[in-house]
């Protein structure tokens, strides 16, 4: 019997429609609660590929679509087989498994600014979030993911001229597509240059009041450390603020990924607690990072004004620095998967194959506090 198989990109496409999906993960317990399929209304059952012959198959559904995932694709087939065996007429298996389901992304348009309009390229499999300003035929994109295809093919779609690619930071959770997305568009690459001591390749340092137009919208740089020491806010025309990793709509990021927690505690609190405080409190806030699902609107996107989030986001609630520091640096998740190993290849010091990308980025993205 042929086993069904079902493209992650479908199923991106439903978890991002709210439409219902029952999953059944065959991974061991501990990797399912760390990293999952999640979504409004995706019914998750986690039945190890091991434990599946002799457990009880009255719990999944016999009358809906299901879909078996694994790590990579291949126990889940076997899964499905199964299944199949066993009376399950419409089970798929995901194609390519966790590790393709991290690399979907969706579109979903923000807003509009002059001459044009902001986008945010949704990872609903890693919770990485990454943007396209389009203005007068032109386009910036900030913290690209390394799937750069999806920017270059709206960008032909939309016959963008992509002339500038923006980092907010170093990152350390996800490979950044910032330099292949340039050597692919010839744009201008950006970074901040607090954190390119080391980056061997050149760019465009992003300095505090930096301003770069896109067609007839204007983005603006405001120096904002913590997360890291060259970390940088972007206000794309005095509407929109992109806040890379330094503030979530949860939550706040973490100072820790380059061991320098104590230093950039106090970095982190003089961002949110004094250099945002500046800023217009309607500003429209877009993180680079979500941590729950629960944190995408109801068309899919993650966004809140900064006067809510100073009401409600409880990083913004310690006001007391020494409070702030301990809450920061004290009982934080583990590191993102591969965080060095990333970091260096950002820099441009490694080069790994595209196999093993896709293995340095396994799992969640951890870059909250």
């Amino acid at each position: 019997m042929t086993v069904k198989s079902v493209s992650p990109k479908k199923v991106a496409q439903e978890v991002f429609q709210n439409e219902p999906i029952y999953v059944l993960d065959v991974r061991s317990k501990e990797e399912a609660e760390d990293w999952k399929i999640e979504g409004d209304h995706v019914q998750l059952i986690n039945i190890p590929f091991k434990e599946l012959n002799g457990s009880d198959l009255k719990q999944l559904p016999e009358d809906r679509t299901l879909y078996t995932v694994c790590a990579k694709g291949n126990t889940s087939q076997r899964a499905a087989a199964y299944l199949q065996d066993n009376g399950f007429d419409n089970v798929y298996s995901v194609e390519g498994g966790m590790a393709a389901w991290s690399e979907q992304l969706e579109t979903v348009k923000i807003g509009d600014v002059k001459g044009g309009a902001i986008y945010q390229f949704v990872r609903l499999g890693k919770g990485c979030l990454s943007y396209l300003v389009e203005s007068d035929g032109e386009a910036a994109v900030v913290d690209a993911s390394r799937m750069t295809e999806n920017y270059e093919q709206f960008a032909r779609e939309k016959s963008l001229n992509i002339k500038y690619v923006i980092d907010s930071h170093l990152h350390a959770d996800h490979i950044s597509g910032g330099k292949k997305l340039t050597d692919a568009s010839g744009a201008a690459y950006y970074l901040p240059p607090d954190d390119a001591e080391e980056v061997v390749f050149s760019y465009e340092p992003v300095t505090d009041g930096l301003k770069l137009e896109v067609g007839s919208a204007v983005i603006e740089a405001v120096y904002s450390p913590g997360h890291t020491i060259g970390s940088t806010t972007f206000v794309v025309d005095d509407k929109y603020l992109l806040t890379g990793d330094i503030l979530f709509v949860k939550s706040i990021g973490r100072p820790d990924l380059a061991g320098k927690a104590a230093d950039w505690a106090n970095d982190l609190y003089e961002t949110l607690y004094s250099r945002y405080k500046k800023l217009a409190d309607d500003l429209l806030v877009l993180p680079a990072h979500y941590a729950e699902i629960s944190e995408l609107n109801e068309e899919g996107s993650v966004s809140e004004k900064l006067s809510v989030l100073y009401k409600e986001n409880e990083g913004l609630q310690i006001k007391d620095e020494a409070k702030f520091i301990k809450r920061v640096t004290e009982g934080l998740k583990d590191q993102p998967n591969a965080y060095e190993d990333i970091r260096q290849t950002n820099m441009g010091k490694i080069h790994p194959p595209a196999d093993e990308e896709k293995e340095m980025e396994t799992g969640p993205n951890n870059c909250a506090v």
